[in-house]
């Protein structure tokens, strides 16, 4: 990370605020910070006004594409910039981001890779990332997702992160409209904590290093996560609520609560030091079904599946009615 003299706006990472000399989250907060709107939030009103009555504003995508020229018509990002999270020098390649049809669904959908490799060195290492438009705030995030715990290929036991968050940018250090939700998987282990592991974790703010701090709260579960699973974020009434499979994993609030509009994202990275002792190339995978967005409700997991199901069944690919804020927001796929 860089030094807090010549720190960047940074924008779009999913868990390199977990990094501690290569470390991750603790249960331990650092500095305080007030809760308040900023500049780039929507009206203050929406912070205390009970959902209601209103036009829906989702977002859906099942990916359907057949190639990432057609999914960036749609305000997606492949991250090709360099930086962290992941291991220092290492590459975000396009490439890494492909289309395959989905077998329980035949010809009726596809589904969306990340595909991230390494051989242990930052020079031969490639990691993945995708990004939407920044405009999202309170209401229901959701996405099914495919973990996995074993290579596509070549030896295991990389320390990497499979992961389904959102973001603001970091404007300073300990900059108190920062806001973070995530969904992280580490199938083996890091940042302190042996064997599968998943986190959700809520950020209030952060300085990177060399002065590093950090203020979040976090929940884990222990055990392997392998296979298909619905990941929903709910954000309303000052609550952060996660849930897996319908099942309600963490409950954050108070001041980690998100001030400002965020991007929706997926990664897939390694861990700084976290290379397995083997020799050889090896890659790994996450796939992603569909994502899920709907402004102002707090969804439930059965709710969200419906609606998902209901757009299939409308053979819906594609759907965005969430308004971005005028004038736009620079979205940046870069940190």
């Amino acid at each position: 990370m860089r030094s807090s003299a010549t720190l960047p706006v940074i924008v779009l990472c999913a868990a390199a605020l977990c990094f501690v000399n290569g470390g991750g989250p603790s249960p331990a907060a650092g500095v305080a910070a007030s809760h308040r709107l900023s500049a780039e939030s929507p009206a203050a009103s929406s912070k205390t006004a009970p959902f209601g009555k209103y036009a829906p504003q989702i977002l859906f995508d099942d990916f359907s594409y057949s190639g990432r020229r057609e999914m960036a018509r749609h305000g997606w990002i492949v991250r090709t910039a360099a930086g962290w999270p992941g291991v220092p020098g290492a590459t975000w390649w396009p490439e890494g981001v492909t289309f395959l049809d989905d077998a329980a669904r035949g010809r009726a959908g596809r589904i969306l890779r990340m595909t991230s490799s390494t051989d242990g060195t930052g020079e031969h290492t490639k990691q993945t990332q995708i990004c939407h438009q920044r405009k999202y705030f309170e209401g229901t995030y959701a996405a099914r997702v495919r973990f996995t715990d074993e290579p596509l290929q070549g030896p295991g036991g990389d320390q990497l992160v499979e992961s389904f968050y959102t973001i603001s940018p970091l404007k300073a250090p300990m900059d108190a409209d920062y806001s973070e939700l995530d969904f992280e998987y580490l199938p083996n282990g890091g940042w302190g904590v042996a064997g599968p592991t998943l986190y959700e974790t809520t950020w209030e703010t952060f300085s990177p290093e060399p002065n590093w701090k950090k203020d979040n709260v976090f929940d884990m579960t222990k055990g392997t996560r392998a296979g298909w699973h619905t990941l929903v974020t709910q954000v309303a009434g000052g609550k952060v609520r996660y849930f897996v499979d319908g099942k309600q994993q963490a409950e954050h609030g108070d001041r980690f609560y998100p001030e400002s509009l965020m991007s929706i994202n997926f990664n897939l990275w390694f861990i700084k030091d976290g290379a397995a002792k083997v020799q050889g190339a090896r890659s790994y995978n996450e796939d992603i079904d569909w994502v899920f967005f709907e402004a102002k409700a707090a969804l439930t997991p059965d709710e969200v599946e419906s609606r998902v199901a209901a757009l299939r069944r409308q053979s819906v690919k594609f759907r965005d009615t969430v308004p971005a804020p005028s004038p736009a927001l620079d979205s940046p796929c870069n940190f």
